[in-house]
C-alpha cells in the first residue's frame, strides 16, 4: 500500500509518500480500501508541530478521517462483506486510542465496529470527508447546545470562515435545525463565490475585513441583520483579540461563543459585555462527544448520514488531489483561497 509519512515537524517537504506492506485484518477487523481522505487544518498544524496531542512525535502517518470500500474481513466478522461502502468512525485514528495511525494511506485496518455504512447519495470521493466538516457543528449545535429545541427566535447562528468546508457544512446544520445562518468571511471576493454555490445555505453573508485587511466593526452588521437582537451563537474557529471583542459585542442576551479552532492570532479581547449579556465563551472539540463512548457518538453519526441520504446535507468538494500530490494539497490549504473541502484520493 501507499502511505504518507511526516518525517519531522516542518514544511510540506516533510511529507513523503512511501510504499509499505498492505496490512491484513485480524479477528474482528476489516480492511478498507480508502477512496477519499479529507484534508483539515489540524493536519497542517500537526505537520508543523503545533498539535502534538493529536500527532505524537514524528515519524507518523497524518490524517483524521477517511472512507472507502471494505476489501478484506477478518475472522468472526459477520456484519461486513467485501464491497461494502463505509466511513471510518470519528476518533478511530486518534493517538492513544487505537494507536493505528492516521488515514493518509491507501488501505486502513480497524475494528469492525469502527466503520459505518454510508448512503448511496455519498459519492466515493466524499466518503472520507464527513466528520470534521459535519460532526463538528452538528454535535456542538444539536447534541450539546440543543439548537433545534430552542425557541424559534433564539436560533440565529453566526459562522465565521464561511467559505471553509466546515463553515458551509455548519450552515446546512443550522438550517436543518430550523435556525438562521449568517456567514462571515474576511475576503470580500469570497462572498459572491459562497453565495453562488448550490450547496450554500446561508441566509446572509457579512465581510469582516476591508481590502487592506483591516478589521471592520462587523457587530453593527450583525445587529442590523438581527433587528437589533444580536447573535444567539457564534460557531467560530477564529475567536481571539479584536475579532472576539466584536463577537462579544454582537451577542444577544444569553448568547454563546463556541470556539472550535485556532485560526485567530492571540490577542487581548474585551469581555466586559459578557456580564450584562449573561454571555458565555465555551470551547468545543469532537472529543467531548467521542469521550462519552459509542452509545453517544454512534447515534449522532448515524443521524448525519441519514441527512446525507435524504439530501439535506450535500458537501461541496473544492479540489481533489492524488495521494502522490499531498504536498501540493497542503500548500493549497495553507493559501486558504479555496471554497469548500479539499480531498485526497488514493
Amino acid at each position: 500500500m501507499r502511505q504518507v509519512m511526516v518525517n519531522a515537524f516542518g514544511g510540506v517537504e516533510q511529507l513523503e509518500v512511501v510504499e509499505a506492506a498492505t496490512p491484513e485484518p485480524g479477528p474482528g477487523e476489516v480492511r478498507v480500501a480508502l477512496t477519499s481522505i479529507g484534508l483539515n487544518h489540524a493536519e497542517l498544524m500537526g505537520r508543523r508541530g503545533e498539535y502534538r496531542l493529536s500527532t505524537g512525535d514524528p515519524p507518523y502517518v497524518p490524517g483524521l478521517e477517511g472512507g472507502g470500500v471494505v476489501d478484506a474481513v477478518g475472522a468472526g466478522v459477520e456484519r461486513w462483506a467485501i464491497g461494502d461502502r463505509v466511513v471510518l468512525s470519528p476518533g478511530v485514528m486518534r493517538v492513544g486510542d487505537s494507536g493505528r495511525g492516521g488515514s493518509y494511506r491507501s488501505h486502513y485496518v480497524c475494528e469492525a465496529c469502527d466503520v459505518l455504512r454510508v448512503p448511496n447519495a455519498l459519492p466515493d470521493d466524499q466518503l472520507g470527508a464527513i466528520w470534521l466538516a459535519y460532526l463538528t457543528p452538528f454535535a456542538c449545535l444539536s447534541w450539546l447546545h440543543g439548537l433545534g429545541d430552542r425557541p424559534a427566535g433564539e436560533r440565529t447562528v453566526v459562522i465565521p470562515a464561511a467559505s471553509s468546508s466546515l463553515g458551509l457544512a455548519a450552515a446546512q446544520v443550522v438550517k436543518a435545525l430550523g435556525g438562521t445562518a449568517i456567514g462571515m468571511t474576511s475576503s470580500p471576493g469570497k462572498v459572491d463565490a459562497v453565495a453562488a454555490l448550490p450547496t450554500s445555505r446561508f441566509d446572509h453573508l457579512v465581510v469582516t475585513h476591508d481590502a487592506e485587511r483591516k478589521l471592520l466593526p462587523f457587530h453593527r452588521d450583525l445587529f442590523r441583520l438581527t433587528d437589533g437582537r444580536g447573535a444567539d451563537v457564534f460557531f467560530d474557529p477564529v475567536a481571539s483579540g479584536a475579532y472576539l471583542t466584536n463577537e462579544i459585542k454582537a451577542l444577544a442576551n444569553g448568547g454563546t461563543v463556541y470556539v472550535y479552532g485556532l485560526l485567530g492570532a492571540p490577542g487581548p479581547a474585551d469581555v466586559t459585555p459578557l456580564i450584562r449579556k449573561a454571555g458565555t465563551i465555551r470551547g468545543w472539540a469532537n472529543g467531548q462527544l467521542l469521550g462519552q463512548g459509542e452509545s453517544a457518538w454512534r447515534p449522532v453519526c448515524e443521524a448525519i448520514l441519514e441527512l446525507f441520504a435524504d439530501g439535506t446535507f450535500v458537501q461541496h468538494v473544492a479540489e481533489r488531489y492524488a495521494l502522490a500530490d499531498v504536498r501540493q494539497a497542503h500548500e493549497e490549504m495553507e493559501r486558504g483561497a479555496h471554497v469548500g473541502k479539499l480531498v485526497l484520493v488514493p
